[in-house]
């Protein structure tokens, strides 16, 4: 069962790997703040068209406070190269806190069951899960949720 609005944001324990950032500093970093944390993969042909986009809302939205956290989420053994996923943060302007989850462990805490990419979950400043939206028009619903 996915995460329902109302649920409160899962810790972000399990990470195999971080970029951009430490679980230490990003905990601090996101108290009290509305929080996006959205999964990626480099396999993910739909994450990598909807980056400008997503790339479009953190310019609009980190200066009023929103926080970003990547999670990139392995979905074949070759996305598990570390080399690989820091290029394609590079050319994707993924500058943000990245949590590499090699073990699927945050996936599991993020009710990800579906194992879907691109996921999109937005948190209110108590961290509190105000919409949740998944795949090619999850970009569009995120859209709609933040500007109200």
């Amino acid at each position: 069962m996915p995460m329902r609005i109302g649920d409160a944001m899962p810790d972000l324990d399990g990470a195999t790997t971080w970029f951009n950032g430490s679980q230490e500093d990003i905990q601090e970093h996101i108290k009290g703040k509305p929080t996006l944390v959205h999964f990626w993969s480099v396999s993910c042909g739909v994450c990598k068209d909807k980056m400008p986009q997503l790339e479009a809302i953190k310019k609009k939205y980190t200066p009023m406070g929103l926080q970003t956290i990547a999670v990139h989420m392995p979905r074949y053994e070759a996305d598990t190269d570390l080399d690989t996923v820091n290029e394609a943060m590079h050319a994707n302007s993924i500058d943000e806190p990245t949590a590499i989850d090699s073990l699927h462990k945050l996936k599991d805490s993020f009710l990800n069951e579906q194992g879907w990419v691109p996921v999109y979950y937005l948190f209110d400043a108590e961290g509190k899960l105000k919409t949740r939206a998944a795949g090619e028009f999850g970009i569009g619903v995120l859209q709609t949720a933040l500007d109200k």
